[in-house]
């Protein structure tokens, strides 16, 4: 049996504390707390209860600590890159909160340190690619029964007046550095990897602090898709989380589930051409022939923590890791190229 890698975490906030550390609570045969670090020391008491792990307030200590193995880094947007490349250098695997880092050259240093076949490896933590709603929409898109998509919608909308650290720039704010690369990676993804075009534009609506609370970005994907994203903080009536267009059929989220209705596969359609001759009075705007639809629905879960069981795979068994550096870096770019290009429209 392989032994359980020794884990030291570091920021006991809103994601060390219930991502990081609950998801983990039920991986023991896998992941070991040997070590936790915050600079608020009382956080780390229940931690240090819990688990046995030696606590730590300052970065240096914990990454001079032997035993740790694997650093996972949970502080603030703006610290990820430095904290990376300090635990990195002292020769630590690390698995990196999202976003990546702030910029395509920190994302470049980073994969530069920690790509050597050697070791220390970095690992980014893109869970939401294994949210179970994307998964299953992958898999009916490949599965081919819309046909061939041509447009997908991609949502995540709701109405919050929201005023923590991650509205304010100093610290990485912003819904584009938060939300931002769950569904860029997403677009990518369903892009074929990469974009021809792409239109964007940002505001600030209803948060408080200084960074964008509304995103809307359209790829045109290397496939031929249209890719529509929205992320924002001002919408009351939520929308659906994926709308999927294909030349066959259509996908709509509900909930915790998708609707599909597609082309009936039993009942191939005949051939059709254009009629170039004015219509008569009363004729439709279609044509006569019938169509015969298939309509069902699919449930799904969630499980974006099974993001940790594929990191131990990769680590004790020698899996390749599914999000790879290259991928995570292109979402900084697309959010580096965002806030370069786009005109930044705040409160109104």
């Amino acid at each position: 049996m392989t032994k359980p890698i020794r884990v030291g975490l570091i920021g006991l906030g809103r994601a060390g504390n219930g991502m990081h550390r609950s998801e983990l609570r039920t991986r023991g045969d896998k992941f070991q707390f040997v070590a936790v670090c915050d600079c608020i020391e009382e956080r780390t008491v229940g931690f240090v209860e819990e688990f046995g792990s030696r606590p730590y307030t300052k970065i240096e200590d914990i990454l001079a600590d032997p035993e740790v193995e694997l650093v996972t880094i949970a502080t603030r947007s703006v610290d990820h890159y430095k904290h990376a490349k300090m635990a990195l250098e002292a020769g630590k695997n690390v698995f990196l909160e999202k976003p990546f880092c702030m910029s395509s050259k920190q994302a470049r240093e980073l994969i530069r340190l920690g790509s050597e076949p050697a070791g220390p490896h970095l690992f980014i933590r893109h869970n939401r690619r294994f949210e179970a709603g994307f998964e299953t929409a992958m898999e009916i898109i490949d599965s081919g029964k819309l046909g061939d998509v041509y447009e997908i919608k991609l949502t995540r909308n709701e109405y919050q007046r929201r005023n923590d650290w991650q509205t304010l720039s100093e610290f990485g704010g912003g819904q584009l550095l938060n939300w931002g690369p769950h569904i860029i990676d997403h677009s990518l993804r369903f892009c074929g990897g990469e974009y021809k075009d792409m239109y964007s534009c940002i505001k600030h609506v209803a948060a408080a602090g200084d960074c964008e609370d509304h995103i809307k970005i359209v790829f045109t994907g290397i496939n031929g898709r249209i890719v529509d994203m929205e992320i924002s903080g001002g919408v009351a009536l939520l929308t659906p989380e994926y709308m999927i267009y294909g030349s066959k059929g259509s996908l709509i989220s509900t909930g915790d589930g998708f609707r599909l209705r597609y082309l009936d596969p039993e009942y191939p359609r005949s051939s059709i051409t254009a009629d170039p001759a004015t219509p008569g009075s009363g004729a439709s705007f279609g044509n006569s022939e019938e169509l015969h639809w298939c309509e069902e629905t699919v449930g799904f879960g969630d499980g974006t923590d099974r993001i940790w069981d594929a990191l131990y795979e990769t680590i004790r068994l020698g899996k390749a890791f599914p999000v790879k550096l290259d991928q995570a870096a292109k979402v900084i770019e697309v959010i580096e190229a965002v806030k370069k290009d786009t005109l930044f429209e705040n409160k109104f």
